[in-house]
């Protein structure tokens, strides 16, 4: 059966979503790493972890090595490290965009809340910040 590229695609980044697997896939981008020291750093249940390495061991995007009686795993590939960067420029990205919103509310409330002036004779007080005088 013939799968859509674009349904190819979705189960991929379906199979991304899970945190502790994109964290697993962000210690793997320097080399190979032992299963316990991926515990160590990511502090969740030995069984849990099993469970996402062999989501991602499934998917292709990480391999295991057997050393004796350790086991390490290592991206099967470059391309996902470059994903990995590429995901956090786009936060980046997105992130500054929120905070150039954020901070342009923020003005708008600081400009809400100043109160308008009193018009004096002669003044060039914008008409929408002017009181009449009494």
């Amino acid at each position: 059966m013939h799968v859509p590229l674009y349904q190819a695609k979705a189960d991929f980044f379906r199979m991304l979503g899970h945190p502790v697997r994109i964290r697993v896939l962000e210690l793997l981008q320097h080399g190979p790493v032992p299963v316990r020291d991926l515990l160590a750093d990511i502090a969740i249940e030995p069984s849990s972890l099993s469970q996402q390495l062999a989501v991602l061991r499934r998917s292709g995007i990480v391999v295991s090595i057997r050393e004796g009686s350790t086991v390490r795993y290592a991206l099967a590939g470059g391309d996902v490290a470059d994903l990995l960067r590429a995901a956090r420029r786009i936060l980046t990205e997105l992130l500054a965009g929120q905070n150039q919103l954020l901070t342009q509310l923020q003005q708008a409330d600081t400009e809400e809340l100043t109160p308008p002036l009193l018009a004096e004779p002669g003044s060039h007080v914008p008409p929408s910040q002017v009181l009449p005088t009494p």
